[in-house]
């Protein structure tokens, strides 16, 4: 594949005139309240408009962009973007979740006993994080079941379900139904489970699998867990999803694997990683977010992607702020098939007085080094935090262990040693 100085296809594309600082679930039912925060353009205003080398592929992709669109990576579609004044703190949420029509669509739920479950022989969808559980409508059954079947057109199905048991009062209820075509070209599997015991322990999750007559196939896990700190007695809820396909067609495939965690003092933990590759061009993404629920945040990303003729570019960034005081720094970087490497390096200082150090350089020659008077702005809180979630996950809670006889005590594990406390001589 031939590429130019550009930038680089569909793929993976940088804007180096916005940082995106936000990513992760949108609460349902609220309004988003989008801002744009501009870093590098007021950076750029002490030198002329740089030329930033970005790739861009021009090889035929006519057959690949019909049936390609899940494979590559669309960043305006993965990113938010939000300003947030440093003080006072403020939250904002994010726009519904465009997870739910998805998979109305594409995953209805099972049909009634003795008519078997419709098929799911269809890829997941790329960057639309992790779903709530009504996304899913996870509906178990409440008696063990074992039956299959035949369709009109041949194709087969199953559905079974049960309980497993276990010490402390482990109670595990399932369902698990799957189908495949008359001719075995097409296949899928999907899983339903909740889980739970006496020391307050409870989960909710789904994992589906398939693969379709074209010879596409994939995986997909959604998992959301509620439990308790032993020492603390402080409640923990985690959310998890990761999903993979691969094309049948040619060489292309994707991984994302997303994670939330949130405790009851508004400590909070977001992240994802990402992985692409269509044909000749592969990408990769990581972010995180974590807040320490008492005003201090750090985010990074970072992005990079590479051909097969050896041509290497990326970008990345990081901020760190607690009390209107911080950093950001960042580098845009490119390498050459020949090994010519390009970058450019830049970072402020906030000092929470109105007063900002901005600096930076590049290998062309360029350097930046100036204070600003201007506001700063962060995101002091999570848009989407404990309350959110306890909001998200009424499923989850309301599942109900195993009934515990009165002279039965549950197998609370404490660990090793109790957490370390601050030292208040």
């Amino acid at each position: 594949m031939s590429t130019t100085d550009r930038g680089f296809a569909t793929l993976f594309e940088f804007n180096l005139s916005k940082l995106y600082l936000s990513q992760g679930l949108a609460p349902r039912k609220k309004q988003r309240m989008c801002f744009r925060l501009t870093m590098l353009s007021r950076i750029s205003c002490c030198y002329p408009e740089p030329v930033v080398p970005i790739r861009r592929g021009n090889g035929s992709a006519n057959s690949n962009e019909k049936k390609g669109e899940n494979w590559r990576l669309d960043s305006k579609n993965s990113l938010h973007r939000v300003r947030v004044l440093a003080s006072p703190a403020m939250s904002f949420a994010s726009a519904q979740s465009r997870f739910s029509s998805k998979q109305q669509k594409f995953y209805p739920q099972c049909t009634p006993r003795n008519s078997g479950p419709q098929s799911r022989d269809t890829l997941p969808t790329r960057d639309t994080g992790i779903a709530n559980e009504e996304d899913w409508g996870i509906s178990l059954l409440n008696e063990n079941v074992n039956e299959s079947g035949t369709n009109e057109d041949g194709s087969t199905w199953y559905r079974q379900s049960g309980e497993d048991l276990g010490e402390n009062g482990y109670l595990r209820r399932w369902t698990m139904m799957g189908g495949k075509s008359h001719d075995g070209s097409s296949e899928w599997m999907e899983t339903w489970w909740e889980t739970s015991d006496w020391s307050g322990y409870k989960e909710l999750g789904v994992e589906k699998s398939g693969r379709n007559a074209e010879g596409d196939s994939w995986w997909e896990t959604w998992q959301e867990l509620l439990h308790q700190d032993q020492w603390s007695n402080l409640a923990h809820i985690e959310k998890s999803a990761q999903k993979q396909a691969k094309s049948g067609s040619e060489n292309a495939g994707w991984h994302e694997k997303w994670w939330e965690k949130y405790d009851a003092k508004g400590w909070t933990e977001k992240g994802a990683h990402k992985y692409g590759r269509l044909n000749e061009q592969s990408w990769w993404e990581k972010w995180g977010e974590h807040y320490d629920g008492r005003g201090s945040v750090l985010k990074w990303t970072d992005k990079w992607a590479k051909t097969e003729v050896g041509t290497r570019w990326g970008d990345k960034w990081e901020e760190k702020f607690f009390a209107g005081v911080g950093s950001r720094q960042g580098e845009t970087w490119h390498v050459s098939a020949s090994g010519d490497r390009w970058s450019r390096t830049w970072g402020e200082e906030h000092f929470g007085n109105g007063k900002v150090h901005k600096y930076g350089k590049s290998t062309t020659g360029e350097s930046w080094d100036l204070i600003v008077h201007e506001e700063t702005y962060y995101e002091a809180e999570p848009h989407y935090g404990w309350a959110d979630v306890v909001g998200d996950s009424s499923q989850l809670l309301t599942i109900q262990p195993r009934p515990r006889p009165p002279s039965v005590f549950p197998n609370l594990e404490f660990g090793s040693s109790p957490p370390q406390l601050d030292d208040q001589t």
